[in-house]
């Protein structure tokens, strides 16, 4: 336990950032279950995959593929698909995780303590989301709770059920064929 305490002190928030990202874009995937809560949007949960920058995300109200380029969006309520190429500040909206790839251009990254977790925190100058406060444990390096500040307005992810999966490709992608009432929207 003292060697690991010891390893962690002298740890600055990159390479904290650094470990993280390395656990989260496994080769293979990863999944979790996210609570999220928002000024903007009121509250979600549901389910996340992610396999490098790919990720499919499902709550009660909506369904998100993003295969690294192109982003479906099926609503339920109106049984319609988006489709469109998403920003970054979309795809972190979207993306609780993608934080692992933002944070290396255009962020000042420091960290504190809380008990057995780091807290990093990303503020930036003339980006979309001007600070991101990420709580990771010092054990795993996986993020419990990740707090973004937009427009002025907080919004709070929290993450558990972490785990690490053998995600196929066909995760990322919409299937029409599963959906076959719905409405196709191009948006591009």
């Amino acid at each position: 336990m003292l060697l690991i305490a010891l390893a962690s002190y002298g740890q600055s928030a990159k390479q904290v950032l650094d470990k993280t990202a390395g656990i989260i874009s496994n080769k293979s995937g990863v999944t979790a279950s996210f609570n999220i809560s928002s000024q903007q949007y009121g509250k979600t949960s549901g389910t996340i995959s992610i396999k490098g920058r790919k990720f499919h995300a499902d709550t009660k109200e909506a369904k998100v593929w993003f295969d690294g380029k192109t982003q479906w969006t099926y609503v339920k309520q109106n049984d319609e698909v988006n489709v469109n190429t998403p920003t970054a500040a979309d795809l972190q909206a979207i993306n609780p995780y993608n934080f692992i790839y933002m944070y290396k251009q255009g962020y000042t990254a420091t960290m504190t303590k809380n008990g057995q977790n780091f807290v990093v925190t990303l503020k930036a100058k003339g980006k979309s989301i001007q600070e991101m406060v990420i709580t990771i444990s010092q054990k795993s390096y996986v993020p419990s709770q990740i707090r973004m500040l937009q427009n002025k307005q907080w919004t709070t992810i929290y993450v558990n059920g972490f785990k690490q999966a053998n995600l196929a490709e066909s995760t990322f992608r919409f299937n029409p064929k599963q959906y076959p009432n719905a409405e196709i929207i191009d948006l591009r």
